[in-house]
Formats: C-alpha cells, structure tokens, sequence
C-alpha cells in the first residue's frame, strides 16, 4: 500500500447512476450511460458542491478539475460544473482514473456468477483486494495507477470518477483497513472530501 504518497485536499464525486448500477452488473470500463436518476445525483451534486465551496470561502477556480474519460463521468462533471455560476478551469480527463477493468466480468449481475469466478459485496474479505478476473485488474493495480496520477496533480483537485476509485482512495489518503473498504458501495449523491487520514461524507443537508 502506497501511504508514503503526498495527496492533496480531494473534492471527489462518483458518477450517477446508471442502468447496470441499478441492475447491479459489474460495469468496469463499459461505457454505459447516465440513467435519469444518475442525471439528478450529478446536478444536485453540483449544486451541493458550489454551496459547499462558498460555505468554506474556497475559490473554485484555485482547484484543479480532473475525471475520467468514460462517458459517464463526462456527463456527470459536465453537470457538476452547471452549480457554479462564474468560469472554471478547463476539466483533464485522464485515463488512470477509469474505474478498475472486470474483464470477462462485465456486463454479468454479481448474482448470476459463481462463487469462483466473482464474490458479490458484502461477502468480500481482504484477498478481494488481490483478486484479478480474466483480462481485468485488481485493486493493486489500481493502486499503482492511481500513485502515477498522485504525481501529476499540483494541488487541491475536484475529481469526477467511479467507486472502485473511491474505495481505494479511501486507501490511499484516508488510510482505512482494506476489510472496512471492499464491500463499501460509494455513494453516488455526496460529496466526498478526502485529506490526509480522512474522508468526509458531504450530502445537501450537510451544508
């Protein structure tokens, strides 16, 4: 576990819902859109996120924007970026935030797949975090990747990405126990503000 890694103040956001979340398929690098329910998690995202950076007096524009390129995560920044009413710095999308590969997995529901092939959350334990589907990654890899992204970002960030990214940046910045993590499904309607040793979960009625 990379925890020697320097992070900086994260705003990070995970994209809306979409038709295979709600299905409970594994999604992985499949480009599968928002739903409309996943529409209204990114707008009222937005509008939470620019009410929170007003709160703090924190100056969006100071921020750096990064996401995922995949389609959802476009939209879901796209509209996140609608709450704030003054201009923002132009949004990097970068491949190291797509959320981890499931391989031959992907497109099947947790419950149609057998017990050697895949574990469903909730069922996980620690070696979760190691196990690797045919031609997909595992959390290490996504922890290596992630280390790669650390070093190109030069300050405080908003990051639009996805959960298996959520939960190993719970890792990597918060430092939580891995058994805590792997069968933590991220949230898709808060905001979730990463420092050093600790995650803050921000929803509109936290504000």
């Amino acid at each position: 576990m990379m925890t020697a890694l320097v992070w900086p103040e994260i705003y990070f956001i995970r994209h809306g819902e979409t038709p295979w979340n709600a299905e409970r398929r594994y999604q992985g690098r499949k480009d599968i859109p928002l739903n409309d329910k996943g529409r209204g998690q990114a707008n009222n995202n937005g509008r939470t996120l620019a009410a929170l950076f007003a709160a703090r007096g924190l100056d969006p524009q100071a921020f750096e924007w990064h996401a995922s390129p995949l389609g959802r995560t476009r939209e879901t920044m796209e509209r996140v970026r609608l709450g704030f009413s003054q201009h923002l710095p132009e949004v990097q999308y970068d491949v190291r935030l797509m959320e981890i590969s499931f391989g031959v997995l992907e497109g099947s529901r947790f419950e149609e797949l057998p017990a050697n092939m895949a574990v469903a959350p909730g069922q996980r334990d620690e070696t979760y975090w190691d196990f690797r589907p045919e031609n997909g990654e595992n959390y290490r890899d996504v922890e290596a990747r992630l280390g790669e992204f650390a070093a190109v970002l030069k300050g405080p960030s908003v990051i639009v990405a996805h959960g298996g990214i959520a939960r190993t940046l719970r890792v990597l910045i918060e430092r939580a126990p891995i058994l805590d993590v792997i069968n933590w499904a991220p949230p898709q309607d808060v905001i979730m503000h990463f420092t050093p040793g600790r995650m803050e979960l921000i929803g509109a009625d936290g504000l």
